[in-house]
Formats: C-alpha cells, structure tokens, sequence
C-alpha cells in the first residue's frame, strides 16, 4: 500500500512512540575512552590539536581515570609517550616502559576497569615507523617479534586487551602464539583488522609523538581507495590467527565496511572514531557552526547502526555526561 493508506509519519507523531520503536540505541557501555600517558610528574598537558585531551603523567592519570570511572565508562585504551626513542622501539617493551607502569597501577587502583593498550612501535622510534627499518623500507617478519614482546609485557603487567595497530602481515598470529606459549591464553587480542592509511590521523601524531620521519605508512597500512574485499581478507585473517576482536579504523568515512564485517563475521566489531574526526567535530563546535552534543550522539548512533559492538573514542568522556542527563 501507498499513501494515502499507508502514513509512516503516524509512528513518528510524539516522543513516547518514537522511543518504543527506536531500534539504535547507544549505552555508556558501548565506549572506551583512549588516554595518552607520559613519564614526568604533575603533568596534566592539553593537546592543542584535540582540545579536551590531555596528555598525563603517572600520578595526574589516576585523577582523570577515576574522573572517567564515575561517568560510567568501564574501559580506557592507553597509549604510551617515551622519554626517549630508538631505532628498535625499546620504550614499547620494557617492563618500566610508561604503558606497563600505567597498566599496573590502575590495575590496582581500578581493578574492574578493562584495560586496553596499544601494541605499537611507532610512538617508540626515532624514526616514526610501526617497524623495524632496513635500507628505508620497513620489515615486516623482523618486526613481529617485537611487537610479540610488546604485547607480553602489556599483559603481564596486567593488561585485560593488547590491540596491534601497526598492520604487519602475521602479527595477530604472532601475539596469540607468544601470549598462549607465557600463559595469557585468557588476554583478549582487539586486532586493529582494517585499517587505513587515512589522514585523519594528523591530531593523534601531534599527541603521541609518532609522526614518521621519512615517506608514510601507506605500504603497511590500507589504501583508502582499496575494495572492501581486501579488508574483509585482512579481517579474517586476523580471526583466523587469533583475534578475539577486530576494528575498523578511521571510522566516520568507513561505515560501509564496519557493516560488511557485521555482515561477514560473529566476532565482535569495534570502530575507532580517530583524532581527525574528533578535532574537527570540536573545532566546528567551537566556532558556533554545529551543536557539538547533538552531532556526536548523532554520530555514535550511525556508527552504532552500521555495525559497531564497541566504539573508540576521544567524546567517550562528553557522551557519559550526555547520557546522564537524559
């Protein structure tokens, strides 16, 4: 039937019905909130790129994480700013490395909160890369034993998710088996599956230091302009070595892939909302030219209703605040 017989805007007509027949429905449950972590005291550092994030040291990180606690958000992703760097990324996994004292005390100050780290180099080198370097390319089996030993150390120090982000062929398989041969069979691995080369990237550059120094990432990460069968291969390669979880990064301008793996796969999809998305959403805000409230629960939403099961973002904080007072 057509109009007039069939009349969509009578399901619509007050509040109370349309919140019956709402089917997207986002719960503080659904974030985590990413924290950047560095060495020093009494350090409290706001990003100028990425205004209302804050770079912490040790001491600063408890207050903010108890801040994120009492919101309701019961996960934060921790990524790691070195005192020094070198060619091989050895802040990444040393046992005092800055994300292994994070993980240990807010273990114990916080021992409900999921952990998550990044398991990465790139913040660790001098030279900006996710891997080790030979002759200027960047080497992917070598590399895979670091990043193992990186995500050990994580999980030793009490980490309950390692999520790789560099994107080398094999490191899910890598992890799993080192974790599993230590004992850590029951650490999660959040598997960032297809990620791309985007640059959307710029703001988080600037927070973690990490900027490559030499060429790009583009022969390890994926071509934004590559089909969606190549991350869906990337994706189940991942399941299949291991990942407990997979994610699709950026975010905004790839929801038709976070509903492809939805549509793909049973494993949990989680999808980071990055650094650019962030910035530009609270620079319009700022400017008076959106409603920054609105605009991002309108965004969580889409990326709830493409496919998301958890989603990683800098508004994890704002949106808590949102939704109490709802």
């Amino acid at each position: 039937m057509a109009f007039p017989e069939t009349r969509l805007r009578r399901l619509r007509k007050n509040q109370n019905l349309r919140d019956m027949l709402t089917s997207t429905i986002i719960t503080v449950n659904d974030f985590v909130y990413p924290m950047f972590v560095i060495y020093g005291k009494n350090k409290e550092i706001e990003i100028s790129s990425m205004p209302g994030v804050y770079q912490y040291s040790l001491d600063k990180l408890v207050g903010a994480v108890e801040n994120v606690v009492k919101l309701g958000i019961r996960s934060v992703l921790l990524f790691g700013i070195p005192e020094q760097k070198d060619s091989v990324g050895t802040g990444a996994y040393i046992e005092t490395g800055i994300v292994q004292q994070a993980v240990r005390l807010l273990k114990k100050e916080f021992p409900d909160l999921i952990i998550v780290t990044d398991v990465c180099l790139c913040e660790y080198t001098s030279h900006g890369h996710c891997g080790l370097i030979e002759n200027g390319n960047v080497l992917n089996d070598q590399t895979l034993d670091l990043l193992a030993k990186t995500a050990l150390s994580h999980a030793e120090a009490g980490a309950d998710i390692v999520a790789p982000s560099d994107m080398m062929d094999g490191r899910v398989g890598a992890i799993r088996k080192e974790l599993d041969l230590k004992g850590y069979e029951n650490t999660i691995l959040m598997a960032y599956s297809a990620k791309y080369a985007s640059s959307f990237y710029g703001p988080f550059r600037e927070a973690a230091d990490s900027t490559p120094q030499f060429g790009d990432r583009k022969t390890y990460q994926m071509d934004p302009r590559g089909s969606i069968n190549e991350a869906v291969l990337e994706t189940k390669l991942d399941i299949l070595e291991g990942a407990d979880i997979v994610m699709v990064k950026p975010a905004m301008a790839y929801m038709d892939i976070i509903r492809k793996m939805k549509d793909e796969f049973l494993t949990p999809i989680a999808s980071y909302n990055v650094s650019g998305e962030y910035s530009m959403i609270k620079a319009a805000s700022q400017n008076g030219w959106i409603d920054e409230k609105s605009v991002v629960l309108e965004l969580m939403t889409g990326l709830k209703r493409a496919g998301s099961d958890i989603i990683l973002t800098y508004h994890a904080a704002s949106i808590a605040k949102w939704l109490q007072e709802v």
